[in-house]
């Protein structure tokens, strides 16, 4: 960890895949959480999808690669409502790392088919997680239960 917080690290990451899909801008639209698009994976990565399969749902985190600058107040999109951007999911953030819960249609060798993935044409993917429903529910049901005790 960094203890001067005068001095950034910086933190380089190279994209597993890239989105491809009929979205060219960013732009609000609903009707994208029921579109299908693929991941296509470079190659390399191909032998990390084994199994992938087991999993219905799956994280997509993938880098805003035309959201430039940001603010750290502004007025979300979904409901109008003013917010921090940390209480949003504006593409314009300090670090433009989008996160969205996709449902795996079907997977042909290096190419994943997802539906509701949120990210344009061309977009660079940085990681891919399951999504276990188990394991999330019951992290946030132990949350519940700590609060109310």
């Amino acid at each position: 960890m960094n203890e001067n917080p005068e001095v950034s690290e910086r933190i380089e990451m190279v994209p597993v895949g890239y989105v491809e899909n009929d979205y060219l801008e960013p732009v609000y639209n609903e009707e994208v959480y029921s579109k299908v698009s693929k991941i296509v994976l470079m190659k390399e990565f191909t032998d990390g999808l084994y199994r992938i399969e087991d999993f219905e749902k799956l994280y997509i985190l993938f880098y805003f690669s035309k959201s430039k600058g940001y603010k750290l107040i502004h007025r979300r999109r979904y409901d109008g409502e003013v917010s921090g951007v940390f209480a949003s999911r504006s593409p314009y953030r300090p670090n433009g790392i989008g996160l969205t819960i996709v449902e795996l249609l079907n997977v042909e060798g290096n190419v994943l088919h997802v539906r509701g993935l949120d990210a344009i044409n061309g977009t660079p993917v940085l990681d891919i997680k399951p999504y276990i429903r188990e394991t999330e529910e019951e992290d946030e049901k132990q949350r519940t239960e700590k609060e109310q005790n």
